[in-house]
């Protein structure tokens, strides 16, 4: 008679381990220990074998005769069943071993290329952080777009919203390059194309780099001068207000960029956000900063040395915290005399061209990346003088709105 899940379930192991016969072969094996399993004993190609299908309860009965019966379906076609398991094992051996972080770092070394030194950080550190901890175990072929969401979520939970569209964003490129570099052919489709940022992580408004009014500038200039904040410091932030490059662009800059001769700060490619050389035109107060910053700063590869850490640059933080002690704070960042002084500039008609120029915004291209960053040298380095008399001025009193002829 068919076994039945009452008697299935109220067997008890006996000295001798016996079974109980279902039907067609199929019967749960019952050891001396008390383990139950599920066995299949057939024949194929005059070959008797035992197929086990599972243990007892995790299979139930009517689990165990669904396998039993593709078996002998298997059987039937020719095909043998124990060879499948055998298959199939060994595929699950594959696939678990064929992890996400696997993939990831074999992208990290063929992305990191061409990047930037600092952005290849980043990167790499919020992969570790937020997206290794979660999928980094996980085989790759398992994971599947609620996983990347929850990914994203756990991130914005924090308010970390574009380390969140970030991470996607890596996640993406990662399935991409597995794609196109399993050799086994088993990783064919991307889970992240499935949802959007959007899906899951709420927009919100844009809010430009707090800075003051041209009208505030000379007020800001003297408290510049009169802080009792770090001399360096200091001068990071009078450099900023004669050159206004980025933030990250200054304080990671390094003094074999510096021509003092020249009278030139040549920014290298890796550090530019367009990935082109740029060229930055110091005006005479920008050189007598830089020759007193080298007495302080010369012994270090870079201009602004982490205070605890030569190895390390200045903070960001650093400038912001220094603005805030000066009273500034939520009023005045670093990156906003950047805005300054594109305002100031096209207010006075100098040529938009030159001003983008210099404030490193128009596009390039491979093409003319080696061409542009010297573009119009010569007035930029004239507009570049001017600028640096007018914000003397601004810091004077002097009643001197308009520039010298632009």
């Amino acid at each position: 008679m068919a076994l039945t899940d009452i008697a299935v379930k109220s067997s008890k192991p006996k000295q001798k381990a016996y079974k109980l016969s279902d039907s067609n072969g199929l019967y749960l094996f019952i050891s001396p220990a008390g383990g139950k399993l599920w066995r299949y004993d057939f024949a194929i190609n005059k070959t008797r074998k035992t197929l086990a299908l599972g243990k007892y309860p995790l299979m139930t009965l009517l689990e165990a005769r669904e396998a039993h019966l593709q078996a002998r379906k298997n059987i039937a076609a020719g095909i043998d069943p124990s060879n499948l398991k055998k298959q199939a094992k060994a595929d699950s051996e594959v696939n678990n071993a064929n992890t996400f972080e696997l993939w990831a770092n074999q992208w990290l070394g063929h992305w990191r290329v061409d990047k930037a030194t600092r952005h290849v950080d980043i990167i790499s550190k919020r992969l570790a952080t937020n997206v290794l901890p979660v999928l980094g175990a996980m085989p790759i072929l398992n994971i599947t777009a609620v996983d990347i969401a929850n990914v994203m979520r756990g991130i914005a939970g924090r308010g970390a919203l574009d380390v969140a569209t970030s991470a996607y964003q890596t996640i993406s490129q990662i399935f991409r390059y597995a794609i196109a570099n399993d050799k086994t052919a088993r990783i064919t489709r991307n889970p992240a194309t499935d949802i959007k940022p959007s899906d899951i992580i709420q927009s919100r408004p844009v809010v430009n780099q707090a800075r003051v009014d041209i009208k505030d500038l000379p007020v800001l200039l003297r408290a510049i001068d009169t802080s009792e904040t770090r001399a360096v410091t200091r001068i990071a932030i009078k450099l900023m207000a004669l050159t206004f490059v980025r933030t990250s662009e200054l304080i990671g800059a390094e003094w074999q960029e510096i021509d003092l001769e020249a009278k030139q700060w040549r920014i290298t490619a890796e550090r530019m956000k367009m990935k082109s050389p740029h060229i930055v035109p110091l005006a005479s107060q920008a050189l007598e900063l830089l020759t007193t910053l080298k007495e302080q700063t010369g012994w270090s590869k870079f201009l602004f040395p982490h205070q605890h850490d030569p190895k390390k640059t200045m903070s960001n933080n650093t400038i912001l915290q220094a603005l805030k002690r000066m009273g500034y704070q939520g009023k005045m960042t670093g990156h906003g005399f950047r805005g300054i002084a594109s305002t100031a500039l096209h207010e006075q008609g100098y040529t938009h061209e030159h001003i983008e120029l210099q404030l490193a915004h128009a596009p390039r291209n491979a093409v003319s990346a080696a061409y542009n960053h010297a573009l119009y040298l010569q007035p930029r380095t004239v507009m570049m003088q001017q600028w640096a008399d007018y914000l003397d001025e601004l810091k004077a009193g002097a009643k001197v709105l308009p520039f010298k002829q632009a």
